[in-house]
């Protein structure tokens, strides 16, 4: 990944998690994230047939983007609203708290957070997953 044609991370063999903070997200959805990104078995067995190793059976490392676009609603209109996004102050805030816990457990690379970043991703499989919870109703009020 890079900004500004400067390399600002890689990895190697691991996941790449486009992470989206929204309004109303808490430090317990990023843990369970967190916690489900880690376990998730999606990497092949010794023989390549079955999908059941997990980022920390396999040695991996996370490439950890930012990514509030993912709340971009286009339900009226063709322009995205993203009023659904956390404010950005508070949205850093719990991005940096995910790549740190992350970072306790494996190997994590970044980019900076709210650049115009350029990633690149060599994908093998691939498999692309959305993971969301809501713990509570939330509002975009």
């Amino acid at each position: 990944m890079s900004v500004a044609g400067v390399l600002v991370g890689s990895i190697e063999r691991g996941l790449l998690v486009y992470l989206g903070v929204g309004k109303g997200d808490t430090d317990a959805e990023r843990s369970w994230l967190l916690a489900k990104i880690l376990s998730l078995r999606i990497f092949g067995d010794a023989a390549g047939t079955k999908m059941d190793r997990s980022v920390l059976d396999v040695g991996g490392a996370l490439l950890v983007v930012s990514q509030f676009t993912l709340f971009g609603d286009v339900q009226k209109g063709n322009r995205p609203s993203f009023t659904g996004a956390m404010d950005p102050e508070a949205a850093k805030r719990m991005y940096e708290s995910f790549v740190h816990e992350a970072a306790e457990r494996l190997p994590v690379a970044t980019g900076v957070f709210g650049a115009d970043m350029a990633v690149e991703s060599l994908n093998d499989g691939p498999v692309t997953l959305l993971l969301e919870r809501a713990f509570g109703a939330r509002s975009d009020a």
